[in-house]
C-alpha cells in the first residue's frame, strides 16, 4: 500500500524507485501483486508513464491517509530515542529564502543534525499533492483552500531610498507627493496603500521598470533608482552602510503575513519542528511579528 502511494506520487516507477530506495523491479512485482489480490488495475502502465485508473485514484485518496498515518505512529515511538531525521522538502520565495531565511536554515540544520534538505527555491505555486514537497513557505493570503495554512508571522513594509536619490528627485514630505516619484513596485502594482495609526491613505505610483524579485528592487534603489516599500528585514546591511534611508518614517504599508502551507495536518516530526521553528524565530526578526 505504501509503495503504491509513492508511485502515484511520483507518477511513474523510476521516480518511486528513488524516493524509497525499492528497485523498479521489485515495485512492479509488489503493486502487480496488490494488484492481483484486490482483483482491479490499480494502474495504467504505458512506456511513457504510469497512471491510476478510477479504482486507482480512489484507493490512492484512502490509503495515502493510512499510511501517513501509519508512518506517524512509527515516527513518534522513534522520538523517543532519537531526534528527528530524513529529507526535508521545502518549496521557497527566492527572495524571502535569501533574504530572512538562509540564516535561520542554517540555525535549524544545528540543531536538527539529523535532518538533510532538499530546497527549491521558486516563484511558482508548487502542488504539494503531486509533487514530493513536505512544506512551501509562501509570502501574502494562500491561494488553495485545499492546503493547511500555518501562519508564522507577519512583516511590516516601510518606504526606503537612497541617499544620491532622494538629493537628485527631493524627499517627499507627504504620501501624495509620492505620485511625482519614482516608485519601485513589484511586477505591475500601481498603488501604495499606506497607514499612520488609524489614518490611511493609497497613493498612484509609477515607475520605469517592471521587476518581479525583491532582490532586484532593493538593488536598484540603492543605486538610486527609486523608492521602494519593503519590510525592514530586507534592508537592514543597506541601513548600516548607509546605502537607503527610511522615507516618510512615520508612514507604513500593509503587514505582510507569512504562511506555511502543507498537504495535511498528518506532519512528520521534520515538518513539524520545522514550522515550530520558524515561527518562533520569524517573529524574532526585525519589522516581523508572530501570528497566533
Amino acid at each position: 500500500m505504501a509503495l503504491f502511494v509513492e508511485v502515484v506520487k511520483a507518477k511513474g516507477f523510476r521516480g518511486a524507485a528513488e524516493a524509497t530506495g525499492v528497485p523498479n523491479s521489485t515495485l512492479s512485482r509488489r503493486i502487480s501483486a496488490l494488484e492481483k489480490a484486490i482483483g482491479l488495475r490499480l494502474l495504467h502502465r504505458t512506456t511513457r508513464k504510469v497512471e491510476p485508473t478510477e479504482a486507482g485514484r480512489i484507493y490512492f485518496e484512502r490509503c495515502k491517509r493510512i499510511v501517513d498515518e501509519a508512518r506517524l505512529a512509527h515516527e513518534q515511538l522513534g522520538e523517543m530515542l532519537a531526534q528527528p531525521s530524513g529529507v526535508l522538502r521545502a518549496s521557497l520565495p527566492v527572495d524571502f529564502a535569501v533574504i530572512y531565511m538562509a540564516p535561520l536554515i542554517a540555525e535549524f540544520a544545528e540543531r536538527y543534525p539529523g535532518i538533510t534538505f532538499d530546497l527549491d527555491l521558486t516563484p511558482r505555486q508548487v502542488d504539494l499533492v503531486s509533487e514530493p514537497f513536505d512544506i512551501a513557505i509562501r509570502m501574502g493570503e494562500p491561494a488553495s483552500s485545499h492546503l493547511i495554512a500555518r501562519p508564522l508571522a507577519s512583516f511590516v513594509p516601510h518606504l526606503y531610498a537612497s541617499p544620491r536619490y532622494l538629493e537628485r528627485s527631493g524627499e517627499p514630505q507627504e504620501p501624495a507627493d509620492l505620485e511625482r516619484h519614482e516608485c519601485l513596485n513589484i511586477l505591475k502594482a500601481n498603488t501604495w496603500t499606506l497607514h499612520q495609526g488609524k489614518e490611511s491613505t493609497q497613493v498612484s505610483t509609477s515607475s520605469r521598470f517592471t521587476i518581479n524579485s525583491v532582490g532586484l528592487i532593493r538593488r536598484m534603489a540603492t543605486l538610486g533608482m527609486g523608492i521602494m516599500l519593503v519590510p525592514d528585514a530586507v534592508v537592514t546591511d543597506d541601513l548600516a552602510a548607509g546605502r537607503l534611508v527610511r522615507v516618510l518614517g512615520h508612514w507604513h504599508g500593509k503587514p505582510t503575513p507569512v504562511y506555511a502551507l502543507t498537504e495535511t495536518r498528518l506532519l512528520p516530526a521534520k515538518t513539524q519542528r520545522f514550522i515550530e521553528f520558524l515561527r518562533e524565530r520569524l517573529g524574532q526578526t526585525e519589522g516581523g511579528f508572530p501570528v497566533e
